[in-house]
């Protein structure tokens, strides 16, 4: 009997845990439709009053329906006008996600590389950091004329734009967070018997991970921002070329369904990178007052 009962609250704890997810995912989910539903409906009233010009500022209603013409959304490169129609938008969106995704997988992975690297070989540290630190302020738009002269206008550029706005920053705050690990746990360690080596890997960047984290999701606006800079200056695809393209036909129903869509995609990746960070760090909570 005692099996039976020990059984069946195993089995209840992942459907509490399961439970308790959805009704966190469906406040969040009504907090946003609340907040976006309240600037959509005084958008849709000073429209509606005459209070501000609905061809400049065109109300959500009408740039909304402008996606039923899917073929603004293509643009005039080989391979994708095979794609049906109806499906255009998507290809617009995948392409941006494909360049930034790539861009901050490769911008991540490197930074925290070269950063382990500096706080591991003070001689690796004064020959680099010098230079990282000059480059970190400049802006990703900056880099755009150099991505297309080294790489064309192509994925290659973006992708380059994406890197160049994580890796910088995210390499310094990589090591200021491994400067700033409590020696504590670091002399912990040695105590144990612990080598230099095993102290990096289970001390250092366990400690670090949860400033990378706030750090990578700060700069992945950033890095977002760049990403479709770089499509409305020389890539022809993606949701900057939709914007670009919009003003060039004088279409603000375009632009404005173009920024839409930027936006919430940016919002989306936002929540993703949140989950993960919940799943990585399931040891830390949030504060509360």
């Amino acid at each position: 009997m005692s099996v039976r009962a020990g059984m069946a609250a195993a089995l209840r704890v992942p459907s509490r845990a399961s439970s308790l997810r959805f009704r966190w995912f469906v406040v969040e989910a009504g907090w946003w439709v609340l907040s976006v539903g309240i600037v959509i409906g005084i958008w849709e009233i000073t429209a509606a009053l005459g209070l501000i010009n609905t061809i400049i500022l065109p109300p959500p209603h009408k740039f909304v329906a402008e996606i039923r013409d899917q073929s603004q959304f293509l643009m005039p490169q080989p391979g994708v006008t095979a794609i049906p129609l109806h499906f255009a938008v998507f290809t617009a969106i995948g392409a941006s996600l494909r360049r930034v995704l790539i861009g901050l997988l490769l911008g991540s992975l490197a930074a925290v590389l070269t950063g382990s690297l500096a706080f591991y070989l003070r001689l690796f540290r004064n020959l680099t950091f010098p230079t990282i630190t000059m480059l970190a302020p400049i802006a990703p738009a900056a880099w755009i004329p150099l991505a297309i002269l080294a790489f064309g206008m192509g994925d290659g550029a973006a992708i380059f734009v994406v890197f160049v706005g994580i890796y910088f920053t995210l390499t310094l705050a990589t090591l200021n967070s491994m400067n700033n690990v409590d020696q504590v746990y670091v002399n912990t360690a040695r105590v144990l018997g612990a080598s230099r080596r095993q102290i990096m890997w289970h001390v250092i960047f366990p400690a670090i991970l949860p400033n990378l984290f706030v750090v990578l999701r700060m700069n992945f606006f950033a890095a977002w921002m760049g990403v479709l800079a770089a499509e409305m200056v020389g890539v022809r695809t993606g949701l900057g070329a939709v914007v670009v393209m919009g003003r060039q036909m004088m279409n603000m129903n375009l632009t404005f369904l173009g920024m839409a869509i930027i936006g919430l995609v940016g919002y989306l990746l936002d929540v993703g990178l949140g989950v993960l960070q919940k799943r990585v760090l399931w040891w830390r909570s949030a504060a509360r007052v």
